[in-house]
């Protein structure tokens, strides 16, 4: 049997569970980290036995240079940095890969470190953490980035609806993959977040283009619209890939809420890794 596919995973070690505190105490958002030990924030190695328990394959890692000042209101503190993810895919062959995130605000500067990250074959594609950017995704910035997606034969993920944080969200409509789509047929490119709360527009999306995925990550199965269910069990069945946004879901909680879904075999396997494994190339089948 084949193991379960994470497409986002942020840095899960004990040192960001206070990075995450400290911007949640700041923006006085009501978001939550997992906080039960097995299944939060953990050293490498216990994190490997725990994937090995839950019959998890892969974690792809978001991972960036720490631009700015890291912070409470920036994305990169919560992210690996380069090097972190290096060391988990060099120690755990297969286990990490990396989604490169990409900032659209270095210009070329961006485009050229994203083609060096790219040449290492444990990225297994670009991450846009939108609402940093505030940055429709059919913004011109974004262009080179997708551009560079097709040259590698990469997906690239983006988190589509609102922003959990204090930062603007009209730039995660999903309907702004509308134009990218048509113009990158030979990229695919995958909707997080479920699109939440616009998920009727990301199930449109999805089914409109061939190259278009939702993703699920951030909302374990309690939290899906129905409209995922619906799209999961009935045309979407390869067009819905599973994942956590770790530490704001775990993989213990998670997984459990997947296996008391009333899923076909196919549909399932399809959800938790095949389809990953679709768009995904880079990850050993």
């Amino acid at each position: 049997m084949k193991g379960v596919i994470d497409y986002l995973c942020n840095a899960f070690t004990p040192d960001r569970e206070a990075v995450w505190d400290a911007a949640i105490a700041a923006q006085g958002v009501p978001i939550k980290v997992r906080r039960d030990p097995t299944d939060s924030f953990c050293e490498p190695e216990v994190l490997v036995a725990r994937m090995d328990e839950l019959g998890v394959a892969t974690c792809l890692m978001a991972t960036s240079d720490m631009h700015h000042h890291g912070t409470t209101f920036e994305y990169d503190p919560v992210a690996c940095r380069f090097a972190e993810t290096a060391a988990l895919a060099e120690k755990y062959p297969g286990r990490f890969a990396a989604l490169w995130a990409v900032n659209p605000q270095l210009g070329m500067a961006g485009v050229r470190r994203a083609r060096e990250v790219l040449e290492n074959d444990w990225v297994a594609g670009l991450w846009i953490h939108t609402h940093s950017f505030d940055r429709r995704f059919d913004h011109a910035d974004y262009y080179p980035y997708y551009a560079l997606a097709a040259e590698y034969g990469v997906p690239v993920a983006m988190q589509a609806g609102t922003s959990g944080g204090l930062m603007p969200s009209e730039c995660g409509l999903p309907i702004g993959i509308d134009r990218p789509a048509i113009y990158f047929r030979e990229v695919n490119f995958l909707l997080s977040h479920t699109g939440w709360p616009w998920v009727v527009e990301t199930v449109a999306m999805a089914l409109k283009f061939s190259n278009v995925y939702l993703g699920t990550c951030a909302y374990p199965p309690k939290h899906w619209d129905p409209a995922v269910h619906a799209f999961l069990r009935g045309p979407g069945k390869r067009k819905v890939i599973f994942g956590t946004n770790f530490p704001t879901v775990g993989h213990r909680g998670s997984l459990a809420q997947v296996a008391e879904l009333d899923l076909t075999d196919e549909v399932r396997a399809n959800l938790l890794y095949d389809n990953a494994l679709r768009i995904f190339t880079r990850l050993a089948k």
